[in-house]
C-alpha cells in the first residue's frame, strides 16, 4: 500500500507545479495537531478535494490527517527509498538533517517560483479581463460621432428622451443627490420609477444641471455594461473555475448586436438597468447555488455541508444582494413580473434536485428564500410609502415568495419520506396554479390589469422590437444571427449538454442557467425585445463553448466542466465539482480553481497564449463565430442613430424659435413619430410623450392640402419636419410638395401659404408654420395675378410664387410665408419678418 501511495504522491507533483508546497503546507498543520478540519488549512477547497480523492489525507473521527506523514515527509525531502511501514507501524530511516536542508534550500526556491507563476496567472487573467471589458465599451461606443455631434449629445432611437425628459425634471427641481423626496414625485402610473430615479441621482452625483444630465444620458449605458460584463465573468468563472470560459463569456457578451445596440452610447432607457440588475440577480443566485455544490467537495456530510453554508455569514451578504437585485429588478421596469417565473420555475425545480440528492431543500435554499423576503418587504415598501408600480408588480414578488416557501416545505417532506420524485413535480404545478386562482379571486382588479400588462407586452404588434426573433422576415434561421451573431447556435448545443447534466447530477448552478437560458429563449420567441435580457445567460453558454471548441480542435485545454461531466453520471451531490478520473484536478495545467465560495484560497486557470501558428487559428476561429457580430453591432446602432441632417434640422428649428421669441406648445415640433421626442427635446425640452404626432403625422403626410391644416393646428403645432421615405407618394401629396418642392409650388401646385422653409436638404426638410402675410394685389376683375420672391435656405435657392383669382372689387388677396422682396408684374414690394410671423396685411400700390 505505501508503494502505491508513493506513486500516488509522485503523480500528484507531476500533476500540479505547486504540489510540493501543497505538501509541506499539509505537513506544518499534521505536526501541529493529531487530527485537523478544513478551516485549519491554509488551502483552497479545490486543491484539498484532490488531496482526499487521492487518499494522500484521510478523513478520522470526522476530522483529517496525513494517510501515510513518512511517506510525504519522504517525497518533499526527495527520498525515493521504499518505506517499510505505515503510520502505525513504525516509519523510514529518514535523515532529518537532509530534509531540513531540502526544505531551506530548495523549497525556499520552489516556493519563490510558485508565489511568482500565482502571479503571473493573475496578471494573465485580470488583463484578459481588462481586455474584454473594453471591447464591451468599445462595441457601445461604434456611434461615437452620432450621438456626439453639434454641441449636442443625440441619443439614438425615440424611447430614450423619455428618460431624459424626466430625468432633467428632476434635475431642475432638487437641491442635491441627498434631496430625494423629488423621487416620490415621478408620475402616478410611471412603469420605470427605479430608472428614474436612478438616472437622476448620477446626474445629481457629477454636478447637476444640463451638463450632469447629459453626461448621464450619454454615459450611463456604456458603465452599466461594463458593471454587467464584471458580472457575467463572475457567473462564468463560478460555475467553470476557468478564467478563460470567464473572459470568453465577457466578449460574447460584448459582441452581441441586440445588447450593444439597447446599451450602446446615449441609450438612456429602462434597458440598461433591468439588464444590470438581471445580472446581479443570476450572480447572486448563482453563487448561493455554487457555495453548497462546493462544500460538498471538503464535507462529505450532507448534513454538515448545507448547515455550514446557512453559517456563514457571506452567504447572507449575497442573499441580501439578491434581495435589493429582486426588489430593483421590480422598479426597474412595467414587466418586472415576467422576470420572475424563471426565478419561481428554478426555485421548484432545485427543490427537487435537492430532495432527489438527499439534500435538505430548507437548508440549501435557506439564505435565498431570505433574501426573495427581503426583495419582497423592499418591493412593497417602495409602492406602498412612495407609490411606486403598480400593485399588482410591487405584489408579485410576495406571490413568488409564498410559493417558495410552499414547494420547499413540499421538497424536505419528500426527502424524509423518500417517495418518487414525480408526484412532488406534479404538487409544485398545483401550488403555482393554485396560488395564481387565488390571486385572481381574491385580487381581480390587479388581475384584471395584470393581464392587460400581459397582452400589451407579448401581443402588441405596433413596433419592430415586437416581431418573434424566429421572424420569417428572416428565413427563421437568421433571424438569431442578426439579434444574437453565430454564438446562439453554439450556446443551443452547450445548453443541451446542461440539460443533459443537471438531469444526470446535482448541479444547481448549471440548474439556474439553463432555468432562466430556456425560458428567455420562450419569450425572445414570441418577441425579439426580450432578446437583450436572453443575451445575458446566452453569452455563459456561448462562453463555454467557444472554449470547447478550441479544445476540440488541440487549440486549448478542455473546459473543466466537459471534462467532468465524463465522470459518474450518477445523481449525487457534488460530483459536478470532481474530475472524471476522480481527482480534484480542476485544469490539466495545475492551476488551481477560482476562490472557493467557502472561502478557500484559489488561482483562477491559467490564461496561456498559443505560439504563432496556434494563435492565427484561435483568430481565425474567433473571427468565424463572433465576424459576423462586428458587422451588425454597427449596422442595427446606426439604424437608430440620427443623421447630420436631422441635427441641423433641430438647429435651424431651434434657432428660429429663439428669434420669433416661441415657446411651447407654439415651439412644438410635429414629425414623424419615430423622431419625434428627439425634436422636442432639444428644441422645447417637452419629450414626454408622441402621441399627437402618432396620432396626425401620416394623415398630414400623406395629405394634398397641407394649408387647411394650418387651422386645425390651432397654435399647437409649431414646426414641421418631413423625412425622406423608400415607397413613392403621389406627385400632389404633402410629402413631395414640401420634400421635394419646398413649399414653392410647381408642377402644376401652387405655393404655400403657411409654410416657411428653415432646412432643406435630399432627406430631411424642416418649416415653420407662420400666419403668413397678407399681401392686397389690384388687378383686372376675373383675371390672375402671381406674386413671387427668390428664396435661399441651407445654400440651395429657388422661386417661391402663388397665385390668386382677382375678385370684382378689383382685389387680389395672397398669403405668402417668406419675408423678402415680392415682384407682381413690374411692380414689387417688401415684407418683413414681422409681417410673415404676425400676420400682417400689406397692400401693393396700384
Amino acid at each position: 500500500m505505501t508503494a502505491d501511495h508513493l506513486e500516488v504522491l509522485r503523480e500528484f507533483l507531476d500533476d500540479r507545479p505547486d504540489g510540493e508546497s501543497v505538501l509541506e503546507t499539509l505537513l506544518e498543520v499534521d505536526a501541529a495537531h493529531e487530527t485537523w478540519t478544513f478551516d485549519d488549512i491554509d488551502l483552497d477547497s479545490g486543491t484539498f478535494g484532490e488531496l482526499v480523492s487521492r487518499g494522500i489525507v484521510a478523513k478520522v473521527d470526522g476530522a483529517y490527517r496525513i494517510a501515510e506523514p513518512e511517506t510525504v515527509e519522504a517525497v518533499v525531502a526527495d527520498e525515493e527509498r521504499e518505506p517499510t511501514t505505515g503510520r502505525d507501524g513504525g516509519g523510514l530511516e529518514l535523515d532529518p538533517d537532509r530534509i531540513s536542508k531540502a526544505i531551506t534550500l530548495e523549497q525556499i526556491q520552489e516556493a519563490i517560483a510558485l508565489e511568482r507563476l500565482r502571479t503571473v496567472v493573475e496578471v494573465r487573467a485580470l488583463t484578459a479581463l481588462i481586455g474584454a471589458l473594453l471591447v464591451v465599451a468599445a462595441a457601445r461606443m461604434t456611434a461615437y460621432r452620432s450621438v456626439f455631434q453639434q454641441g449636442y449629445v443625440v441619443s439614438p432611437g425615440n424611447d430614450p428622451y423619455y428618460f431624459r425628459f424626466w430625468m432633467e425634471q428632476f434635475v431642475a427641481t432638487a437641491s442635491g443627490p441627498t434631496d430625494y423626496g423629488v423621487v416620490k414625485e415621478i408620475p402616478p402610473g410611471s412603469i420605470r420609477p427605479l430608472a428614474h430615479a436612478t438616472n437622476w441621482f448620477f446626474a445629481e452625483l457629477l454636478g447637476g444641471g444640463q451638463a450632469g444630465a447629459d453626461t448621464v444620458a450619454a454615459w450611463l449605458p456604456v458603465v452599466a455594461s461594463i458593471g454587467l460584463g464584471l458580472a457575467i465573468y463572475k457567473i462564468s468563472v463560478l460555475l467553470t473555475r476557468d478564467a478563460r470560459v470567464g473572459v470568453a463569456s465577457v466578449l460574447v457578451f460584448a459582441v452581441t448586436p441586440v445588447n450593444a445596440v439597447y446599451t450602446g452610447l446615449g441609450f438612456i432607457d429602462h434597458q440598461l438597468h433591468q439588464y444590470f440588475w438581471l445580472g446581479i440577480t443570476l450572480l447572486t443566485l448563482t453563487w448561493l447555488a455554487v457555495d453548497v455544490q462546493r462544500r460538498f467537495e471538503t464535507e462529505p456530510d450532507e448534513s454538515t455541508a448545507v448547515v455550514d453554508h446557512v453559517r456563514s455569514p457571506v452567504s447572507w451578504a449575497v442573499a441580501g444582494a439578491f434581495g435589493l437585485s429582486v426588489a430593483a429588478g421590480v422598479h426597474s421596469w412595467g414587466g418586472s413580473p415576467l422576470l420572475l417565473i424563471p426565478l419561481a420555475g428554478y426555485v421548484g425545480l432545485r427543490v427537487a434536485m435537492d430532495a432527489r440528492s438527499g439534500v435538505s431543500p430548507v437548508l440549501a435554499n435557506l439564505p435565498l428564500l431570505a433574501g426573495l423576503a427581503l426583495g419582497t418587504w423592499l418591493s412593497l415598501a417602495l409602492h406602498h410609502r412612495w407609490g411606486w408600480q403598480a400593485e399588482f408588480i410591487a405584489t408579485t414578488p410576495a406571490l413568488v415568495l409564498g410559493g417558495s416557501v410552499a414547494v420547499v416545505a413540499l421538497g424536505e417532506l419528500w426527502r424524509r419520506l423518500e417517495v418518487h420524485l414525480g408526484g412532488l413535480i406534479a404538487l409544485e404545478g398545483l401550488v403555482a396554479a393554485g396560488g395564481l386562482y387565488a390571486f385572481k379571486r381574491l385580487q381581480p382588479a390587479d388581475w384584471a390589469e395584470a393581464m392587460t400588462r400581459v397582452d400589451d407586452l407579448l401581443f402588441r404588434t405596433r413596433a419592430t422590437e415586437t416581431a418573434s426573433l424566429f421572424s420569417t422576415e428572416y428565413a427563421v434561421f437568421f433571424g438569431p444571427m442578426y439579434q444574437l451573431g453565430m454564438g446562439f447556435y453554439v450556446a443551443l448545443a452547450v445548453l443541451g449538454w446542461v440539460a443533459w447534466l443537471v438531469y444526470r447530477r446535482y448541479e444547481p448552478g448549471w440548474l439556474l442557467v439553463g432555468t432562466y437560458t430556456s425560458y428567455l429563449l420562450v419569450l425572445a420567441g414570441i418577441q425579439v425585445r426580450f432578446a437583450g435580457q436572453f443575451a445575458i445567460p446566452l453569452a455563459v453558454l456561448t462562453g463555454l463553448g467557444v472554449v470547447q471548441l478550441f479544445a476540440v480542435v488541440d487549440l486549448a485545454r478542455t473546459p473543466v466542466p466537459f471534462r467532468n461531466s465524463a465522470g459518474s453520471a450518477g445523481a449525487t451531490r457534488g460530483s459536478g465539482s470532481v474530475a472524471a478520473d476522480g481527482s480534484g484536478r480542476i485544469d490539466g495545467s495545475g492551476s488551481s480553481s477560482e476562490r472557493g465560495s467557502d472561502g478557500g484560497k484559489a488561482l483562477e486557470p491559467s490564461i496561456s497564449v498559443p505560439d504563432g501558428r496556434k494563435l492565427g487559428y484561435v483568430i481565425a476561429i474567433g473571427l468565424l463565430v463572433f465576424g459576423l457580430n462586428l458587422i451588425y453591432v454597427p449596422g442595427l446602432t446606426a439604424d437608430l442613430t440620427y443623421g447630420e441632417a436631422k441635427i441641423d434640422a433641430v438647429s435651424a428649428i431651434d434657432d428660429h424659435a429663439d428669434a420669433a421669441n416661441r415657446t411651447y406648445p407654439q415651439n412644438y415640433v410635429l414629425s414623424e413619430w419615430g423622431d419625434n421626442r428627439m425634436y422636442n427635446h432639444f428644441v422645447n425640452g417637452k419629450s414626454r410623450r408622441y402621441g399627437y404626432a402618432r396620432k396626425n403625422y401620416n394623415g398630414f403626410r400623406a395629405g394634398t392640402d397641407p394649408d387647411s391644416r394650418y387651422d386645425k393646428f390651432n397654435r399647437r403645432v409649431g414646426y414641421v419636419v418631413v423625412n425622406d421615405i423608400d415607397a413613392d407618394a403621389p406627385a400632389e401629396s404633402a410629402q413631395v410638395r414640401l420634400l421635394e418642392e419646398y413649399g414653392a409650388g410647381g408642377n402644376g401646385t401652387d405655393g404655400l401659404a403657411h409654410y416657411q422653409a428653415i432646412y432643406i436638404d435630399d432627406e430631411v426638410a424642416a418649416f415653420a408654420i407662420v400666419s403668413g402675410a397678407t399681401l392686397r394685389v389690384p388687378g383686372e376683375s376675373g383675371g390672375t395675378v402671381t406674386v413671387q420672391t427668390d428664396v435661399s435656405v441651407s445654400g440651395e435657392s429657388f422661386t417661391y410664387e402663388r397665385s390668386a383669382a382677382v375678385g370684382d372689387n378689383g382685389q387680389a388677396t395672397v398669403t405668402v410665408p417668406y419675408a423678402g422682396e415680392y415682384t407682381v408684374g413690374n411692380r414689387s414690394m417688401v415684407v418683413s419678418e414681422g409681417d410673415v410671423l404676425n400676420g400682417t396685411t400689406v397692400a401693393v400700390r396700384a
